[in-house]
């Protein structure tokens, strides 16, 4: 007898799906134990990670946000190499290998609020050693406590040279300061005991160093013994008091110049995470020890001052994971452990740049090249199959049905996705609808039908042109499928998996408080340059932009002309510059899916928004900009308009469907995550950022852990994830 390979069912086209389709497909000979089908809604794969091309706009890339790879991104930066690999492209054609897609950036910005007055703070981060993707050594906690104190003596280092090298005090006060910054020196100096020859804070600084490296090298699972990090700690103390005592006598620190006043906030910050992780045991206990506080109010607690907490730094922090409950700026709100083992990562881990950011839509990117070698591997897609319902066996015991909405019928047996822009495959903004029966795609363009979206009015339209519903079909198990990949967002689960949450707790809990918040972006292309629009800060190696801890309700900007080339506009018209703003956004509740108007008043929304911004704020950033007077002709606007209506030629959108908004990490809720195998039903795995995956945060890396665990709990491969136990 022949066995019949295991029938696998991939519900949803994101991250997490992709990546357990790639290792299910890793295994040798796989297809004489697995059938694998991906069945998707609309026309695209990526999730909240799509891009389109706009074949109307010079084929210009349209996103749902900003996308920009971190350098600790090991799992999902091996899955590329591996893609790119294997899709083998012929040297010289576009993004040819995995470092023609990614490149790397080395310079962030920071945007700081300083007396009603926005300063940009730039900072070129260092190259360090290494490939993210290729394998590394194991790492401690404790690690990031001794690379902590390498910063902190640098830093007081810094700070003692240029106290010694300029007459004046380093607050650039008068000189009758400088002799009470000397007192107040040497009283700090004089109570730091903690080691016979100390004698300032610098020697106090190294031996902090020094001790921590010891500390982290002799550390078991557990920590490190009883007598090294007590020592550690009360250093770090004995620092954090002699830097308040020294700052204390010249007041807020908004009133240092820039340089000093960044300094003290980096030193101060850093402190309060070094004590704090000592003090609640972090290092012996994990970072899911803290999961109880809020950062803000956790880093408080341990030192950290008011200005420190409510600075640019941890602004930044906040915008880059959307932590805002609902999306209101007013509401921080994110997990102490999940935020701090996240910074330590982009910030310690990283390998090569910080960033790397990709040469062309994240479609292009990540989701063409793996929907090729998938489909050259085997693996089958049914594109325009919305998931309606799933459904339990009559034991409750498996997923028994899968109910899936035949959203267009198609003229051949299959849809081919991609299309060609300058010899790159790419995913449209639209479907082909040449591809589409033609009396269907007629109406889908006459009413510009939105496939993908929740709210869509067309099931209406169609009952109302064919008098009947839109077809369904139902899968059922041993028939058409025998286990499941649940690829959705965390968010869809309350609409598509009701009869399952209602039998089954942990998955329930799951739903109800892992939360997911919708989003914002917009995007606008230019007719000048960085310098013609006045930014005053430019890189020491040539990089543009990535800023955060902007303005509301757009907190993030990037400058992203490497995707210019990758366009096809017109000879003459080419735009200079291409600016990406994103930002969560603020939404309490969503109506139920017969308010067909809502997405168009939440895209309004983010239109009148983006709009304030460019008039009354940008000028903070592109100094070429008069208040509250944004010169329009600055927009490439091919329909020739005039005024503020050159802006409706421009890319924005509201993120708002379940299977698009942003996994949230609020207060202690990681407890409520479930691994890929953890979904109650034998037959069910899951697959996402918003599971328990050793990041448990809403970020691509995530996405792929979670693919990957899918994978592991299914074939057994991969059998190792890098960074799945924390750190």
């Amino acid at each position: 007898m022949v066995n019949q390979p295991k029938r696998i069912a991939i519900l949803g086209g994101g991250v997490g799906a992709m990546t357990a389709a790639f290792w299910l497909t890793s295994g040798d000979n796989w297809q004489e134990r697995y059938q694998i089908d991906v069945y998707q809604m609309g026309w695209r794969l990526g999730g909240k990670g799509a891009s389109g091309r706009n074949a109307e706009i010079a084929q210009r890339i349209e996103e749902h946000g900003l996308h920009i790879w971190f350098g600790f991104y090991d799992n999902a930066f091996n899955v590329m190499q591996q893609a790119y690999k294997e899709l083998g492209r012929p040297p010289g054609s576009p993004l040819a290998a995995w470092t023609d897609a990614f490149k790397p950036q080395h310079y962030v910005c920071l945007a700081e609020l300083i007396e009603s007055d926005w300063r940009v703070w730039p900072v070129e981060t260092p190259e360090l050693p290494g490939t993210p993707g290729t394998p590394r050594e194991p790492e401690t906690p404790g690690a990031a406590i001794a690379e902590l104190m390498e910063w902190q003596r640098s830093w007081i280092e810094s700070w003692a040279l240029t106290y010694l090298k300029h007459k004046g005090s380093p607050f650039r006060m008068g000189e009758h300061r400088e002799s009470r910054l000397h007192d107040i020196l040497t009283a700090a100096r004089a109570g730091l005991t903690a080691f016979e020859d100390v004698g300032d804070p610098l020697v106090v600084a190294r031996k902090a160093r020094d001790l921590a490296r010891s500390s982290s090298r002799s550390a078991s699972a557990k920590g490190a013994s009883t007598a090294d990090w007590p020592a550690v700690l009360k250093l770090l103390q004995d620092l954090q008091h002699a830097l308040h005592d020294v700052a204390a006598p010249f007041g807020n620190p908004d009133t240092w110049s820039d340089d000093w006043r960044r300094l003290y906030l980096a030193m101060d910050l850093s402190l309060a995470v070094g004590i704090g992780m000592l003090v609640d045991d972090v290092i012996g206990d994990g970072f899911e020890a803290i999961n109880h506080i809020d950062f803000r109010a956790w880093i408080a607690r341990h030192g950290a001052q008011p200005v420190s907490v409510d600075s640019a730094p941890v602004r930044g922090f906040y915008d880059l994971v959307f932590a805002y409950r609902d999306g209101d700026p007013m509401q921080p709100d994110i997990e102490a452990g999940t935020m701090l083992r996240g910074m330590l990562k982009v910030g310690l881990s990283y390998r090569g740049a910080l960033m790397y950011k990709m040469q062309a839509g994240m479609g292009d990117v990540v989701f063409g090249p793996l929907y090729e070698v998938l489909k050259r591997r085997g693996v089958r897609f049914h594109y325009f199959n919305k998931l309606c319902e799933l459904r339990p066996d009559a034991a409750g015991r498996n997923v028994g049905e899968i109910e899936l909405e035949q959203q267009a019928a198609l003229i051949g047996d299959a849809y081919d996705p991609l299309v060609d822009v300058n010899g790159l495959p790419c995913w449209p903004s639209q479907p082909l609808y040449a591809q589409i029966d033609p009396r269907q795609a007629a109406l889908l363009q006459q009413h510009r039908i939105n496939l993908e979206c929740h709210w869509s009015d067309w099931p209406d339209v169609y009952r109302q042109a064919f008098g009947t519903a839109l077809p369904r079909k139902t899968l059922r198990l041993g028939v058409d499928f025998d286990q499941i990949v649940f690829g959705l967002s965390v968010a869809s689960l309350e609409h598509v998996a009701k009869p399952l949450l209602a039998i089954n707790a942990p998955l329930r809990q799951c739903s109800e408080n892992v939360a997911a918040v919708a989003t914002q972006a917009y995007q606008v292309w230019l007719n000048q340059d960085l310098k013609g629009i006045g930014w005053n800060y430019p890189s020491e190696h040539g990089e543009e932009p990535v800023l955060s801890g902007f303005t509301e309700p757009f907190d993030t900007w990037a400058s992203m002309d490497q995707l210019l080339c990758r366009e096809t506009w017109p000879s003459g018209s080419e735009p200079k510059n291409i600016g990406y703003f994103c930002n969560a956004l603020s939404l309490a509740a969503y109506p139920s899916p017969d308010d067909h108007g809502f997405p168009a008043r939440c895209a309004e929304l983010v239109k009148v928004a983006a709009i304030h911004q460019l008039d009354a704020q940008i000028q903070a950033l592109w100094t070429n900009v008069e208040a509250n007077a944004f010169p329009w002709s600055w927009l490439v606007d091919p329909a020739g308009g005039s005024g503020v209506t050159r802006f409706d030629s421009q890319f924005w959108r509201a993120n708002i469907d379940p299977s698009e908004r942003y996994v949230l990490s609020l207060v202690d809720t990681s407890r409520y995550r479930l691994h890929a195998d953890q979904s109650g039903f034998a037959n069910l795995f899951l697959a996402g950022d918003w599971l328990k995956t050793g990041l448990d945060a809403g970020c691509v890396e995530a996405a792929v852990m979670g693919g990957m665990q899918a994978s592991r709990a299914i074939c057994g491969l991969p059998e190792n994830i890098q960074g799945e136990h924390g750190w």
